[in-house]
């Protein structure tokens, strides 16, 4: 079946351009849908109307926001099965993937809801016994470019907290994901009678979105960004976002580590690197990209961990619930994981499990006999391939897993609390789990990364702080001399 979104949404509208663009399915090439393709004139619309929106939103009640956030909730609870069937269709994702995702939504809109009743400032001393305050208020239209990997639930971490702080909206999901990323939260918040102007979703093709891109940084209306994609075009992104002063949050890729230490419990440790490397093809930034594996307990481990993959099976996830593993999101990125398979054999490494790539489809692979030359140890792979290495000591560990420029996320397993702590301390990422696999997010949690894996945090207070403004405020009451000449 082909869908027809032949339309994007702006100022509570469905808007109808000249053009659409294709949308097809990863699993069999097949067209999943026909999507509308905006143009750069389509985005000043849809960012005027937010501006023209932001006043009224922003002096709403801050009860009044939290409750359109939990009727979202609500409604996202309705239409899961539809957001599941698209996780499938049009983003290639495993049936589990989608409940995961169409779970973790109501869970954001309701941390969303809940933080709009936190604390929005804070009293401050002053010499002169004036009422000293500092305050945080809304910024204006705030920007969101999404990915296609988990495009529902990191479309809705980047708008949530910004939206029910009093903030407008424009989205732009990827053009590989445009209904799961986009479209299903038109639909949704069309559905809850958000008002018009206060969200707006903007689609485009490849062919479109260096202009629409650059508009919704560039547009003086605009006033903050956030990004969730590549560090290349991240880097792209903030710079531009610079040049025009104006506040980004950027989440970028990672070069993520699970080290296991040889007092770990084997068993636990296995499943969370099969779940880290393998969970959605290996499509997730925070996926387990370094194994890294104390000597001692390297041997078991491995068999442990070759016998949890060698279970996941490969195929379509529409013709099959059963499986895991499905397609690499279109021919380039499954180009780019080949290639470094590829790269790491000719270099050395055996692969103990899997290295077979079919079109898209690409085997579960582990790879052991890695070294820093190989491409799969330098670069991320965004594909279901766990290169094991194994480590002598912490400090060793603590120095591979840093041996990257990107700093998102990782994991340590060790039944010694106090070491796993030691070990979270010193690697270089924006978060770090003990005894839990660096694939890892709750709503109310700062979430990003260090070094070349973003700047900002998304979630939480962490989350209302990137797109407000702190204000100083006053009340003087005559405690302040002013110098007699005056």
């Amino acid at each position: 079946m082909t869908y027809m979104y032949d339309k994007f949404y702006a100022a509570g509208e469905w808007k109808k351009p000249p053009s659409n663009f294709e949308d097809f399915n990863p699993s069999d090439d097949s067209l999943w849908a026909s999507v509308a393709d905006a143009s750069r004139s389509d985005v000043q619309s849809a960012i005027a109307s937010a501006h023209a929106a932001f006043q009224e939103w922003s002096r709403l009640p801050f009860t009044t926001r939290a409750e359109f956030m939990l009727k979202i909730s609500a409604e996202i609870e309705r239409r899961k099965d539809d957001l599941v069937s698209a996780v499938q269709g049009e983003g290639g994702g495993w049936f589990g993937k989608g409940m995961y995702e169409a779970h973790a939504l109501q869970e954001i809109f309701r941390a969303a809801a809940g933080a709009a009743y936190g604390s929005i400032g804070e009293m401050l001393p002053s010499a002169s016994g004036k009422i000293s305050m500092a305050v945080r208020r809304p910024m204006g239209v705030v920007s969101i470019i999404s990915p296609w990997n988990f495009p529902s639930l990191l479309s809705a971490r980047q708008f949530t907290f910004p939206l029910v702080a009093g903030n407008t909206i424009i989205l732009k999901p990827s053009e590989e994901t445009p209904y799961c990323g986009g479209l299903f939260f038109a639909e949704v918040c069309d559905a809850v009678g958000l008002p018009a102007g206060v969200f707006n979703v903007i689609t485009c093709s490849r062919k479109n979105v260096g202009e629409v891109g650059d508009e919704l940084i560039e547009n003086p209306m605009v006033k903050g960004i956030a990004f969730t994609g590549s560090t290349a075009v991240g880097r792209s992104i903030a710079a531009k976002a610079g040049a025009h002063l104006k506040k980004c949050c950027i989440e970028l890729g990672g070069k993520d580590a699970l080290i296991v230490c040889e007092d770990a419990d084997l068993e636990r440790a296995a499943q969370l690197a099969n779940f880290g490397s393998f969970m959605h093809q290996g499509q997730i930034c925070m996926s387990v990209e370094k194994l890294l594996v104390h000597e001692k307990v390297y041997a078991p481990f491995l068999e442990l961990f070759k016998a949890r993959a060698s279970k996941l099976k490969v195929g379509n996830p529409l013709k099959d619930p059963q499986n895991v593993i499905g397609p690499l999101i279109n021919d380039k990125q499954a180009g780019n994981v080949r290639q470094q398979i590829e790269d790491a054999v000719a270099k050395g490494a055996r692969v103990e499990l899997g290295g077979g790539v079919n079109g898209r489809y690409v085997e579960p692979t582990i790879l052991t006999g890695i070294t820093p030359d190989m491409l799969v140890y330098r670069d991320e792979t965004f594909g279901p391939v766990s290169p094991v290495i194994p480590f002598r000591t912490d400090e060793e560990a603590i120095a591979i897993a840093n041996d990257t420029p990107y700093g998102l996320s990782s994991g340590v397993c060790t039944r010694d609390e106090y070491r796993g702590m030691e070990i979270a301390q010193a690697l270089e990422t924006g978060m770090s789990h003990i005894n839990c696999s660096p694939v890892n997010d709750e709503p109310n949690a700062p979430f990003g990364g260090a070094k070349s894996s973003g700047v900002g945090r998304y979630g939480g207070r962490w989350g209302m702080e990137n797109f407000t403004e702190t204000r100083w405020i006053t009340i003087e009451r005559g405690g302040k001399k002013i110098p007699p000449a005056f």
